[in-house]
């Protein structure tokens, strides 16, 4: 599985947020905000922080989506 940060860029666009906006608002680092846009991991601290920024909930800004490229756990136990 892996994340997908779509739900966030729709929320800045309908808060007419830009994402240096959300950087320097959230007090994030621009390289945070580069594994964001090619959808990698950052901290938990980072995502709180976009959340309290956004007055939303983790599952507003990301969700887990599969991996294509790797089997599932039943798979490997066959």
């Amino acid at each position: 599985m892996r994340m997908n940060y779509n739900k966030l860029w729709k929320l800045l666009i309908d808060k007419q947020m830009k994402k240096s906006d959300l950087r320097k608002r959230a007090g994030i680092s621009s390289s945070s905000l580069a594994k964001l846009s090619k959808d990698g991991n950052v901290t938990t601290d980072v995502l709180c922080k976009i959340c309290q920024e956004l007055d939303c909930d983790v599952s507003d800004i990301m969700e887990f989506v599969p991996d294509t490229k790797s089997t599932g756990i039943s798979e490997k136990l066959e």
